[in-house]
């Protein structure tokens, strides 16, 4: 009997000879979950100028070492900074400075009073008349309320390494450096076949034997989730023209990766096994996974190609654990899979292959509980909708009993 392939060398044997994609430039307002290709250099810094970091006065901080309730000291009103507007004098000891929340420090002075420390009515002076004093009733140390030239990245700074996946933070850091454009990396095009005379359109009554087709949907928005474009091929049905039709018409859209669904478990009847025979180089895998064993991978035309189990569940799980590593190699991405810890809330059984649990998860003071979502059928495609994540049990970890901590891989924020 043939050995069954650990999962971390199948994982290594997938991305051998994989590479990324070119780069291209885009705005950045498209640029949400897409994969810088290159070190981002600030060109200026951020902020350009030391600014004040709230409402308030300018002051040159040992002016105001003796300040107290008691004895406050009082300095002349000689400025006032908007926000926008850069101070056209320099502050001398003795004086004093309205500013505004990220108005440009004047030169001089070394720290920020907060309004509320003095007798200053902000609301009720609107306009500041210059000459007037100020009374000072708390001492402030140098550089307090003041965000110094360079505090969140001076420039030659890297601050986007590449491989970085843009979010929100990442969005507004370029564009707070002026930059409007960013180089990613292509988008891989992803196309994905599901096969079978039992499946049926979504718009169509099913009739006896017959389901729906559920697995190129799911496998289509893992792709999108991913940083893939998916293209959903209509299915192929059990003939040998029709899959052999359904393969060439994926590989005539010059695809960057084929998945697809059933047809590559051990059963005579599977056709899809002979075409790819034609077409490429696949080899078959039986892998120590559950669920999941069955698992083709190889090159059609030289585009990567996975043949994933047809159950709905091992379908996702093989995704999670072989695919998406490959497709994030392909977009360039330094993006890790999402790993915490959690103890078993429940009694596990498994066949001695490495397992993943879906689970929900729950706080319980500072760790996680998991809880089994309930069936653990490969066919039973709610198990995923209800999942936290995967709890991992394993290879040889027959029993799991409640209170073992176990690694989870995270699907999503759990709700508590």
């Amino acid at each position: 009997m043939t050995s069954l392939l650990n999962v971390d060398r199948a994982i290594e044997l997938i991305l051998m000879d994989l590479k990324s994609k070119g780069p291209e430039h885009i705005g950045i307002t498209e640029a949400l979950g897409r994969v810088a290709a290159a070190d981002i250099v600030a060109p200026i810094s951020l902020p350009p100028f030391a600014n004040s970091a709230l409402d308030g006065f300018a002051v040159v901080a040992s002016d105001t070492s003796d300040a107290s309730e008691d004895a406050p000291i009082e300095l002349p009103i000689v400025m006032d900074i908007p926000a926008g507007k850069a101070p056209e004098t320099a502050l001398q000891p003795g004086q004093v400075a309205r500013i505004m929340t990220g108005a440009p420090m004047p030169e001089g002075a070394n720290a920020v009073i907060p309004v509320e420390d003095t007798n200053f009515d902000w609301e009720a002076d609107d306009h500041v008349p210059l000459g007037d004093m100020l009374r000072i009733t708390r001492p402030v140390k140098a550089g307090a309320g003041v965000r110094d030239v360079g505090e969140s990245a001076k420039r030659g700074d890297v601050i986007i390494k590449k491989g970085t996946i843009f979010r929100s933070a990442e969005i507004g850091m370029v564009a707070g450096l002026g930059m409007s454009d960013v180089l990613v990396t292509q988008q891989p095009r992803v196309t994905i076949i599901s096969s079978g005379d039992e499946l049926v359109p979504l718009h169509q009554p099913l009739t006896p034997g017959k389901i729906y087709d559920s697995n190129s949907y799911s496998l289509m928005m893992l792709v999108k989730e991913y940083g893939g474009i998916p293209t959903r091929m209509p299915v192929a049905r059990d003939s040998m023209e029709s899959v052999r039709e359904v393969f060439e018409g994926a590989l005539a859209g010059y695809p960057d990766m084929i998945i697809s669904s059933a047809g590559v478990s051990m059963g005579t009847a599977d056709l899809i096994r002979n075409i790819l025979g034609e077409l490429g180089s696949v080899d078959f895998w039986r892998i120590n996974l559950r669920p999941g064993k069955p698992l083709a991978f190889g090159h059609l035309h030289d585009v990567p190609f996975f043949g994933l189990p047809g159950n709905p569940v091992s379908a996702m799980v093989t995704f999670e654990v072989l695919v998406r590593p490959a497709l994030l190699k392909l977009a360039g991405s330094n993006d890790h899979d999402y790993y915490s810890t959690a103890v078993a809330g429940d009694r596990i059984t498994t066949d001695g292959r490495r397992s993943y649990e879906r689970v929900t998860l729950t706080h319980d003071g500072n760790q996680w509980v998991a809880h089994l979502t309930g069936t653990q059928s490969s066919g039973a495609l709610m198990s995923m909708v209800l999942a936290d994540a995967l709890m991992i049990v394993p290879e040889d970890m027959k029993v799991v009993e409640p209170g073992t901590v176990l690694p989870v891989k995270l699907l999503r924020q759990p709700k508590s």
